[in-house]
């Protein structure tokens, strides 16, 4: 039982669909562009209000970069990539927490998503579980 949820969870070779860059390039450039327009309204101070449409889409496209990755296998989320992720989700959960520190926050959240974007490989792809590189 255990095996076979594992198996399905995590397939081997991962999952493919249809299309699958194209949405992943869609994807990637709303959130892109919704985060870096959002942390620039929490630079120059903009009310809160007038973020929150921005939020949402940063928000859902950020979820749909996470799901994509999740659809093809869950080892997504002990992956090098997937450690980056959740350390950006961790400081943006924490600039909610603390909002005077918000910009900081948030910026340490955009250097994380850049450099874990475009480390190498071998890197992307350690497996913190397995303690190697998995293609």
């Amino acid at each position: 039982m255990v095996s076979t949820l594992l198996r399905l969870a995590c397939p081997d070779p991962p999952r493919r669909i249809p299309h699958e860059r194209v949405i992943n390039i869609l994807l990637r450039t709303a959130h892109i562009l919704t985060s870096g327009i959002l942390l620039g309204g929490h630079v120059f101070a903009i009310p809160s209000p007038r973020l929150e449409g921005l939020l949402l889409a940063t928000v859902v496209s950020g979820a749909g970069l996470i799901g994509l990755e999740l659809f093809r296998s869950c080892r997504f989320v002990y992956l090098g990539q997937g450690a980056m992720v959740w350390l950006k989700l961790l400081l943006v959960l924490a600039a909610g927490i603390w909002w005077a520190q918000r910009v900081p926050l948030l910026s340490a959240a955009t250097v994380i998503a850049s450099v874990g974007s475009h480390m190498s490989s071998r890197y992307r792809h350690y497996s913190l579980r397995d303690g190697r590189v998995v293609e």
